[in-house]
């Protein structure tokens, strides 16, 4: 491709970077960058080089506007590892903050392991998150009390200590107060999302499968995982009180049941 081109796909692999017809030369394409919820412009490019990303499935166009492509983002964090090569492509360092017994410990991240970072992440068609913020902190929520709980990944362990009804985890004597207060609260959590929802989350926040993983294991078709995940969260925010905005079509047509999917297939 030429150096154009791959000035303006760098360009559009930045956060909340979009391409936009020039509304003053059909044949330019103007980079916009969105830095703390303010829009800044990103140079002017060629329309060949827009249609070169197109062409190599890099960039595609949303409506009016050309955002990145998975294999587009990923062209780019190659390059930018370097001598890391592939595994480079795959890692998406970010600074975060986690909850310890111990009080909040700021620590490095690959973001692109966690499936909860990838929905926040990606847009649906609509230009919306896959999953509002009060989803995204209940799935994070969950994840915490699972690491917390010391209850992954044994799958054998993980139902013992939570699937029973009021009786107490496994090894109690053996927990630290935490622990118990952590198995305490995942009990509640799952119980209250339902049997239809608990194994879901449980899969997504704890085991950190991906959308596609859990279709797969589960039979679903195509694109019915997000549908879902979505409800599942949904619910679990619900649970610990989150305010929340309805997101896509379930939303908007108030689904609360992953059985009542078939109504938005």
């Amino acid at each position: 491709m030429s150096r154009d081109a791959e000035r303006l796909l760098a360009g559009l692999a930045r956060d909340g970077a979009h391409g936009l017809a020039d509304p003053l030369d059909a044949a330019r394409i103007v980079l916009r960058v969105g830095t703390g919820g303010v829009s800044l412009g990103g140079g002017s490019f060629a329309r060949a080089a827009a249609d070169a990303l197109v062409g190599h499935d890099l960039a595609a166009w949303s409506g009016r506007r050309l955002t990145v492509s998975e294999a587009g983002a990923a062209r780019v964090r190659r390059r930018a590892a370097g001598a890391e090569g592939f595994a480079g492509q795959h890692r998406e360092m970010a600074a975060v903050t986690l909850a310890t017994p111990e009080g909040p410990v700021r620590v490095a991240v690959n973001t692109a392991e966690s499936p909860l970072d990838w929905l926040r992440r990606r847009r649906d068609r609509d230009g919306s998150p896959l999953i509002d913020a009060a989803a995204y902190e209940a799935g994070e929520r969950l994840r915490r009390d699972l690491t917390q709980a010391g209850l992954m990944p044994g799958v054998t362990q993980r139902w013992d200590g939570l699937s029973t009804g009021r009786g107490g985890a496994a090894g109690p004597a053996a927990a630290t107060d935490s622990m118990v207060a952590a198995r305490q609260r995942l009990r509640a959590a799952l119980q209250a999302v339902g049997p239809d929802f608990a194994d879901l989350l449980v899969d997504l926040c704890g085991f950190l499968k991906g959308l596609e993983t859990l279709e797969r294991d589960r039979g679903w078709p195509a694109r019915a995982g997000k549908v879902v995940v979505r409800l599942a969260l949904g619910r679990l925010a619900d649970h610990y009180g989150l305010a929340r905005e309805a997101a896509g079509p379930a939303g908007s047509r108030g689904i609360r049941a992953w059985a009542e999917l078939d109504a938005v297939a």
